[in-house]
């Protein structure tokens, strides 16, 4: 199946109906890993009633108690998002997020976020890319379920376009790092920081480690990188250590 490296990550989910579509609309496209963030209601009737036959993906849905066990072992990560935010991400339109997609045969999240706020800016601070789908300016309210439509079908498209994916060959050498081998490495980096005085107990704090990952998620490392960078950290850490 083309689209089985593509994880649909729906976070704190209200209304179970919404689950209920987005299974649907998953189900008519070809996906099929649908992993749910804290829903507030799951398993529901409501659910069942709006997947319209698409039950197999409601029963194979992952429920996960946090957004970092959700995306554990992806290598990309992309999040939806209506606005856009203060600090500016990799933007992505679904077309561009299919086509890229389609291109690299990488374990890949995309997520979509509650319905009345979406991701948080630190959920967005676990993606590579900023998915954005453009709407109508008077009235960009998209229900989370029609924007995984929008989004599904895309990747369905792209799909039928071809098979990009083949002409991107991974080796042992060059396997990207996963969201929890990053995370690991954001918790190494900001220690070491701490360690050695670079970083502060100040307002400015927050915004130093999220231009931090955004340096990094843009880079997308692979294994073999993350472990020459953590090496450094802890050859940095063993100095300051024997300084002391």
């Amino acid at each position: 199946m083309p689209l089985s490296p593509v994880r649909i990550v729906m976070v704190h989910t209200t209304h179970p109906g919404n689950i209920g579509g987005a299974a649907r609309a998953m189900k008519n496209m070809g996906l099929s890993d649908l992993a749910l963030v804290a829903p507030k209601e799951f398993p529901s009737g409501d659910a069942i009633a709006r997947a319209a036959g698409a039950n197999d993906i409601l029963d194979r849905a992952r429920v996960c108690d946090t957004l970092e066990e959700a995306i554990a072992d992806c290598e990309q990560v992309i999040g939806a998002s209506a606005r856009l935010r203060s600090i500016s991400w990799p933007q992505l339109d679904p077309r561009e997020c299919a086509e890229r997609v389609a291109r690299s045969p990488v374990k890949t999240a995309i997520l979509f976020g509650r319905e009345h706020s979406g991701l948080t800016n630190d959920e967005l601070e676990r993606c590579h890319f900023l998915l954005h789908i453009p709407c109508d300016p008077e009235f960009s309210s998209l229900n989370v379920a029609a924007a995984i439509q929008v989004v599904a079908y895309e990747l369905y498209q792209a799909t039928l376009a071809g098979s990009p994916a083949k002409e991107t060959v991974i080796g042992d050498t060059d396997v990207p790092a996963t969201g929890e081998q990053m995370e690991s490495f954001y918790a190494h980096l900001e220690s070491t920081l701490r360690e050695i005085g670079y970083l502060h107990a100040t307002k400015h704090e927050m915004s130093i480690l999220r231009r931090l990952r955004r340096i990094y998620n843009r880079a997308q490392p692979e294994q073999k990188e993350l472990h020459l960078l953590r090496g450094i950290l802890t050859a940095v850490q063993r100095k300051v250590g024997g300084a002391g």
